[in-house]
C-alpha cells in the first residue's frame, strides 16, 4: 500500500492542535470562571466566539492570504494562533480573553481551509480522500487525547497552564510545517473574482449542504449526551467520560476508514454514513432507558457519525476547482454553522422533548445529508457513464454566470 508523505502527519498535528484547542475550554470551564470570578455561561462565550470566528474566520483569511505560499501561510496560522494562546493565558480581563480566542479562530480557520488543500496536493489525487482522513482523525483525536489531556494540565498547572502547553506544541508544530511543506511560489496574479467565479460550482454548495447538516446533527446530539446517559440512560458520572472516550475512538477510527475508503467509493461513503447515523441517533433518542445499549450506540455512532467529512473536503476541494482553497474553507465554515445552528435547536427542545430530544433533532438534521449527497451521486454515475461512452462530462447542476 502505498504511504503517505510525512507531511500530512505534520498537518494532522496542526488540526488536533485547533480542535484541542476550540474544545478544551468545555473541560476547564468551572476553573476559568473561579480564577475569572464570573458566571460558567458567561464563561462558555469562550466556546461560542471561536466557533464564530471559524465560521467567518476560514473564508475571510483564505482570501487575504490567497496571494501568499501556503506554507508561509500554515506558518504565520500558527504564529498567530501561538500569540492568541499566550495572551489567553497571562490575560486577566474577560474582554481580552474574548478578543484573543476570536483571533486564535481566525488563524485556525486558516490553517484548516490551506492545509486541506496542501494534504490533497501532496498526497496526489489517487489519495486525497486518505490524506484528508489522516488530517481530519488529526482532530478527532483532539477530543479523545487532547481535551482530557488538557484537563488533567489545568489540575496539575492551573487552567493556564493549559493554554501554555497548547502554545509551546504549536510552536513545535510551526518549526515542522516550515521544514517540510515545500516551497511554492504563487504564479501569476490571484484574482479574487475570479475565486468567486469558481465557487458557482453547483457541487461545491451541495457539498457544503451535507458538511453542515451531518456536523450538526451529530454534534447538536453530542453536546447534550451527558445529561441523557446520566438522567435517563442511568448512566453514573463517573462514566460519562468512558462513554465519552468510546465514542471519541470511534470517531477517531471512522475517520481514518472513511478516509481509506472514501478514494474508492466517495460517494457511497457519503451516502451510506448519514445513513447509517440517523438509525443510530434515533436508537439512542428511543431506548435510551436502557444504559449498555445506548452506551453501544454511542460508540458505533463514533465509528459513524463524522467519518465522512474528510470526503466531503475533497469533493469540495474538488468541485471547486481552481478557487479549492477557498473552497475548503467554506467547508470549515459549513461545519461550523452546522454545529451552531444545530446545536441551538437542540437545546431549544429540551423543555418540550426532554433529554432525548437533541438525539431525535439530531436525527433529523443527518437525515437530510442524503439528499445532497445522492444528487452528487447520481450526477458522478451519470457523469461516468458519459465518459465510457466517450461524451465529455458536463456538470448540469453548476450554475454558469
Amino acid at each position: 500500500m502505498t504511504r503517505l508523505p510525512f507531511l500530512v502527519y505534520v498537518l494532522a498535528l496542526g488540526t488536533f492542535l485547533m480542535i484541542t484547542s476550540e474544545f478544551v475550554v468545555a473541560g476547564i470551564l468551572p476553573e476559568i470562571a473561579g480564577d475569572l470570578r464570573i458566571s460558567l455561561a458567561h464563561t462558555g462565550l469562550l466556546i461560542t466566539v471561536f466557533a464564530v470566528g471559524m465560521i467567518v474566520g476560514s473564508p475571510t483569511m483564505t482570501l487575504l492570504t490567497l496571494r501568499m505560499p501556503k506554507r508561509l501561510t500554515l506558518v504565520l496560522a500558527l504564529v498567530v494562533f501561538v500569540i492568541g494562546h499566550v495572551v489567553v493565558a497571562t490575560g486577566s480581563h474577560f474582554g481580552t480573553l474574548l478578543a484573543a480566542r476570536f483571533l486564535t479562530a481566525l488563524a485556525a480557520g486558516a490553517f484548516w481551509a490551506v492545509s486541506a488543500v496542501v494534504a490533497s496536493d501532496a498526497a496526489g489525487p489517487g489519495l486525497g480522500s486518505r490524506a484528508q482522513g489522516i488530517v481530519g482523525a488529526g482532530g478527532s483525536l483532539g477530543t479523545v487525547i487532547g481535551v482530557p489531556v488538557g484537563a488533567v494540565l489545568a489540575q496539575l498547572l492551573g487552567w493556564r497552564g493549559t493554554f501554555w502547553a497548547i502554545a509551546a506544541a504549536a510552536v513545535v508544530a510551526a518549526v515542522l510545517v516550515a521544514r517540510f511543506v515545500p516551497h511554492s511560489r504563487v504564479t501569476g496574479t490571484v484574482s479574487i473574482r475570479g475565486q468567486f467565479a469558481g465557487l458557482r460550482s453547483g457541487r461545491l454548495w451541495l457539498v457544503l449542504a451535507a458538511c453542515a447538516t451531518t456536523s450538526g446533527g451529530v454534534v447538536a446530539a453530542y453536546s447534550y449526551i451527558a445529561p441523557l446517559l446520566t438522567d435517563q440512560a442511568g448512566v453514573t458520572s463517573a462514566a460519562v467520560p468512558l462513554v465519552l472516550t468510546g465514542f471519541g475512538v470511534g470517531s477517531f477510527v471512522g475517520t481514518v476508514l472513511g478516509g481509506r475508503l472514501g478514494d474508492r467509493h466517495p460517494h457511497l461513503v457519503t451516502v451510506i454514513t448519514p445513513a447509517v447515523s440517523t438509525v443510530l441517533l434515533l436508537g439512542i433518542g428511543t431506548v435510551s432507558g436502557l444504559p449498555w445499549v445506548t452506551t453501544a450506540l454511542m460508540v458505533v455512532l463514533g465509528l459513524f457519525g463524522l467519518s465522512a467529512n474528510g470526503v466531503l473536503i475533497h469533493l469540495a476541494v474538488r468541485a471547486a476547482g481552481s478557487a479549492a482553497t477557498l473552497g475548503s474553507a467554506f467547508t470549515v465554515s459549513s461545519f461550523n454553522l452546522g454545529t451552531a445552528v444545530g446545536t441551538a435547536i437542540a437545546g431549544a427542545t429540551l423543555g418540550a422533548l426532554g433529554v432525548a430530544g437533541p438525539a431525535l433533532i439530531g436525527a433529523v438534521i443527518v437525515a437530510l445529508t442524503v439528499v445532497p449527497t445522492l444528487v452528487l451521486a447520481r450526477v458522478a454515475l451519470r457523469d461516468s457513464r458519459g465518459a465510457a461512452a466517450g461524451e465529455p462530462a458536463q456538470d448540469t447542476i453548476d450554475a454558469r454566470a
